[in-house]
């Protein structure tokens, strides 16, 4: 059994309809699930921007970033400012001592400190995502949580479920939970791995087993542990590539007494408990890397400014302008996920476990990326350290840090390639449900995902040019410039027209349309037999399946003729042309979403019907449904990129202008998926693995030199008293009792 096969029993009750996520791969993604309500983007409200106001304003003057990378330690008196303005109870209700405030306003505060330096925004998510808050919040008893929660406002929590030989599969798990009935307490016994914040933690939540027996099945159960109770021992402060600052240790216990009242739920419902933690601890992620993503947009764009080479500004040379260009248009798509992901999880009316995995998988894969796409644009300054530039007599900026910081959400949260097979295995149950709905085998039904356009559904198909409205392929542009706008320089103008990516098909579409006939269908190999049988289109066929630069007419030949009457047919002139531009290429996005959607749906219908009820069979095709996950991704973040730009509005063009560029290298991205489900190496990777295991390649690892040190390559984890000192830091001010409630001071400033 695996972690996705149990039943999540930590579900919010009150989210029973599917999120966006799950719509998406089920042929039938519903933006309404993204849009926000009416009146513009949300706006912190007058407690959130005061609070937001102070953390920056002490992230500004009171933390110095480089000191925490050098020390490789978070000051105490930081972390003491952090509890005075209420950092660590953001979320928490005001009842238990909290501020109380959103969701969003968390994600913004996470943004602040990770881009002051990540290990605060580790230390705070650690605490309020998966530490004692969240699993007290949503499967604590009021007693519970009257008696810890109060606490949390100053004292630091843990999650304590990581062990040396678990990974992705706590069904590994060693540290036990022994019930003894004459004291009425469990004794634990364990080492955890690798637990953040676990070096200054007040209080842990701890996973172990507790064995079957008389009183029932047992199973991986939950426990709020004192950090200082005999028996608990911090090994050691490990460290790591990235994240200096971060208190991530490894903690011992020893035949540590808990009362049966710190247990969390009931006894084998531990696994549920931590995933539900998971899930929410996942938002912060995306939001991470949306700051990261910021960040480095604005380091571009004034480094590719400044720097100049054979007589131009660096960004003016093409090689350069295509990576300004992807980390601009990236960093508005990860903040466009944060944003909608935030207001619907803040809604609470439907199931976002997928899009918080889904957003977690793409922003940590993106962040990355941009990360190196800086260090390159740097050149050799994005290799030194800040500390050496500074050193030098120039400015000091942390690009290189930023490469090993990032790198870590990959792994984080569960890994990338966890996340995919997890996701994976929940559409495909979630297809098996559909069919059974529908009353037809898995397969026979692919949400029309393999069947070409007809009558009753032509590709490409566009309302009258009356409308100003383009459904299919008329995502194309107008020439013409809002009035009194002035805000899109010719040169966007021109690209938007001359370079669109789709221009020879959507002329044709347009052209077909106003004179009264049939667009010609577009798409191409039905999904659930080309892909799967390795027979792919011909490559124009395929990138028009993926409705990505087809090399058409236009392209090839750069006669813009057809894009002008395509702009003119299908985007009124006056002064709305330019809105009624944007609109038509939003809604040429957004269908391309939903068509592609259909198809992924097919290709995961089709698994679906092929595989055991059990998922027997799927082991050998984790890449493929990996492709299938990462197609989804890209969807995901162009359907929220649309949303966003449409909901910021307004006279400035600049929101839509970058959901359209990033929705077309998006495009570029799901054609190459899309083409690889069919031409790959799978099968190939596979064999050669297999012998790389078997010892036939070992000659081709002679002639370098190992410095690895000799060692087991997994630490055996026995139970046992600790043989050192404890490492345990304790960050509270001199007399402040552990249990004392926020005096009446604290309280009011944390407000």
């Amino acid at each position: 059994m695996t972690a996705r096969e149990m039943p999540e029993q930590g579900t919010p009750a009150g989210a029973p309809r599917p999120g966006f996520a799950t719509g998406l791969f089920l042929g039938r993604p519903d933006t309404d699930l993204l849009t926000g309500p009416a009146g513009g983007p949300r706006r912190p409200v007058p407690a959130e921007e005061r609070f937001l106001a102070r953390l920056r304003e002490f992230c500004e003057k009171e933390v110095d970033s480089a000191a925490i990378e050098r020390a490789d330690r978070v000051p105490d008196e930081v972390v003491e400012g952090l509890k005075d303005i209420g950092a660590l109870a953001i979320r928490l209700p005001r009842r238990y001592g909290g501020l109380g405030l959103s969701t969003h306003c968390y994600l913004r505060a996470l943004m602040l400190t990770s881009t002051t330096h990540p290990a605060l925004s580790e230390l705070l998510a650690a605490h309020q995502a998966i530490g004692l808050i969240q699993p007290l919040l949503l499967f604590g008893t009021d007693e519970q949580r009257r008696a810890f929660l109060p606490r949390c406002v100053r004292e630091i929590t843990a999650f304590a479920l990581t062990e040396a030989d678990i990974g992705n599969d706590p069904f590994r798990m060693h540290t036990t939970a022994v019930y003894d009935p004459a004291s009425d307490s469990y004794v634990l016994d364990g080492v955890k791995t690798w637990t953040t914040n676990g070096v200054i933690a007040d209080l842990l939540v701890v996973m172990a087993v507790v064995p079957a027996g008389e009183r029932g099945e047992g199973g991986m159960t939950a426990f709020v542990v004192e950090a200082d109770a005999p028996g608990v021992t911090v090994e050691r402060r490990n460290s790591f590539l990235g994240l200096r600052g971060l208190e991530n240790g490894c903690v011992r216990l020893h035949r540590v007494t808990v009362p049966a009242g710190n247990r969390i739920g009931a006894e084998g419902e531990g696994l549920a408990i931590a995933l539900a933690a998971q899930d929410t601890g996942r938002l912060s992620l995306p939001a991470v890397s949306a700051a990261a993503a910021k960040w480095s947009l604005k380091i571009a764009r004034q480094w590719s400014a400044a720097r100049v080479q054979f007589g131009r500004p660096i960004a003016r040379h093409d090689a350069v302008a295509g990576k300004v260009s992807f980390i601009a248009a990236t960093a508005f798509a990860l903040e466009a996920l944060v944003e909608v992901i935030a207001r619907r999880a803040a809604v609470g009316d439907t199931d976002t476990r997928l899009d918080a995995e889904l957003a977690k998988l793409f922003a940590s894969e993106q962040a990355w990326v941009i990360a190196d796409e800086l260090v390159q644009l740097r050149g050799g300054r994005g290799y030194e350290t800040a500390e050496s530039a500074v050193a030098r007599g120039e400015r000091g900026v942390p690009v290189e840090q930023l490469l090993r910081d990032v790198r870590v959400g990959r792994i984080f949260d569960g890994s990338s390639e966890a996340l995919r097979a997890f996701l994976a295995h929940d559409l495909i149950e979630a297809h098996r449900a559909a069919a059974g709905e529908r009353g037809t085998a898995p397969g026979q039904e692919t949400a029309r995902a393999g069947k070409k356009p007809g009558a009753e559904e032509p590709a490409g198909a566009v309302e009258p040019a009356a409308t100003g409205k383009a459904v299919g392929a008329g995502e194309t542009t107008h020439a013409g410039k809002r009035a009194g706008a002035g805000k899109t320089t010719r040169a966007v103008e021109a690209a938007w027209i001359e370079e669109s990516a789709w221009a020879g098909e959507a002329a044709e579409a347009h052209q077909a349309a106003a004179a009264g006939k049939a667009a010609p269908a577009r798409d191409t190999a039905p999904a659930g037999d080309t892909f799967r049988t390795g027979n792919t289109a011909p490559a124009e066929d395929t990138a028009r399946t993926g409705d990505t630069a087809p090399a058409g007419h236009t392209a090839r030949t750069g006669d813009t003729t057809a894009v002008r009457q395509t702009a003119r047919a299908g985007t009124p002139a006056g002064p709305d042309a330019s809105a009624g531009r944007h609109d038509a290429v939003l809604d040429g996005h957004l269908e391309f979403v939903a068509r592609t959607s259909r198809r992924v749906a097919g290709e995961l219908s089709a698994v679906a019907a092929e595989s055991g009820p059990e998922g027997e069979g799927l082991d050998g095709r984790q890449r493929f449904l990996g492709r299938i996950v990462d197609i989804g991704a890209e969807l995901y973040a162009m359907s929220a990129s649309c949303v966003h730009a449409r909901t910021l509005g307004g006279a400035d063009d600049s929101p839509a202008e970058l959901a359209d560029a990033f929705c077309r290298q998006a495009r570029l991205r799901v054609a190459e998926s899309l083409a690889r489900l069919g031409e790959n190496t799978d099968a190939v990777d596979r064999a050669v693995t297999g012998q790389v295991l078997e010892g036939r390649y070992t000659w081709l690892e002679e002639g370098v030199v190992d410095v690895s040190v000799d060692g087991p390559w997994i630490a055996e984890q026995r139970p046992g008293p600790a043989t050192g000192p404890g490492l345990r830091r304790v960050i509270r001010p001199a007399g402040t009792a552990k249990s004392a409630r926020p005096s009446d001071e604290t309280t009011r400033r944390t407000r």
